[in-house]
């Protein structure tokens, strides 16, 4: 996601806290949306949304328009959002544009550090903690599924396929749950794979979307598939259409999931047109992304 200032950042959603913790010797911050309540048993699933390139955790909510803190009021869970440093994830393109690239920033241990300490201080299950991307967030949750798999209930991305770098090296083939969201018209992201390009500037390769859905499928072992459907048209004259493809009958319960929004750009699908459709894209109005990414996340709900 390209981002300016989009809200004042000394501003706080209501339910909002601003915290920080520290790695590697170096004061990492995030904010916290806590619900008014939780579970009977007081254990709380987690979900990590992760802002896309030239953003921040604050991006991330105006870009989802409050929607997954309004769900996790409704349903009682904590929503984190974490701010890279220099405002770019570490997601294993190894870029030379950004801070965290050059100093091979450990954003996998912050990410876990986060984890850790909500787990610690804030009751949240172990077993349940989820992880949804936008962009630069998207390469990011793919790389935190192939680097510590065994710490995330399901994931989520959306705006991005599969970098080649983690396409080709991704360390670990346990079975994740995954939901894909992605645009044909996309104009940084490029369908059918190659380079990602914010107008001349180049910033790494990634894979196609048919080649990334395939290797979740043969990574989490599904062996059935419902043929793609478009969905109803819930918001005519937005220029787009949604169509859904889903990969059952895996490995341990995972599954694939993938929306693809024929007309879409380089947007959050219900979100905000956070910069003009010349630039990113048109944003679907047929599906909310966060009613979707919630309700594929609490189907692997540990316990539930």
């Amino acid at each position: 996601m390209i981002s300016g200032a989009l809200i004042k950042k000394n501003r706080l959603y209501p339910g909002d806290v601003r915290e920080s913790i520290v790695v590697d010797g170096i004061e990492r911050t995030f904010i916290l949306h806590l619900p008014p309540s939780g579970p009977a048993n007081g254990s709380l699933p987690l979900v990590i949304a992760l802002h896309g390139g030239g953003g921040d955790g604050f991006d991330m909510e105006k870009l989802t328009e409050s929607g997954l803190n309004r769900l996790a009021n409704e349903n009682g869970f904590i929503v984190v959002y974490p701010d890279a440093i220099g405002k770019h994830w570490n997601d294993g393109r190894n870029l030379s544009w950004y801070r965290s690239h050059r100093e091979n920033v450990d954003d996998v241990g912050f990410i876990e550090a986060i984890i850790d300490y909500l787990i610690g201080n804030y009751g949240v299950d172990p077993k349940n903690v989820f992880v949804v991307g936008m962009s630069n967030g998207g390469l990011m949750t793919y790389r935190l599924a192939c680097d510590i798999p065994e710490r995330l209930g399901a994931i989520a991305v959306v705006g991005v396929s599969m970098s080649e770098n983690l396409y080709k090296d991704c360390p670990s083939g346990l079975p994740v749950p995954i939901l894909i969201i992605l645009g044909t018209d996309d104009p940084l992201v490029p369908w059918n794979g190659g380079e990602l390009h914010l107008g001349p500037v180049k910033l790494g390769r990634v894979v196609s979307i048919n080649e990334t859905i395939d290797y979740w499928v043969e990574r989490n072992g599904c062996t059935n598939t419902s043929e793609g459907e478009y969905l109803p048209d819930k918001g005519p004259g937005d220029g787009t259409e949604v169509w859904k493809e889903h990969y059952f009958n895996c490995r341990e319960g995972a599954e694939v999931v993938f929306y693809g929004i024929a007309g879409g750009g380089h947007t959050w699908p219900g979100g905000y047109q956070y910069l003009p459709e010349k630039i990113v894209g048109k944003t679907s109005r047929d599906i909310d992304a966060n009613r979707v990414v919630w309700e594929f996340f609490r189907r692997h709900l540990h316990g539930a």
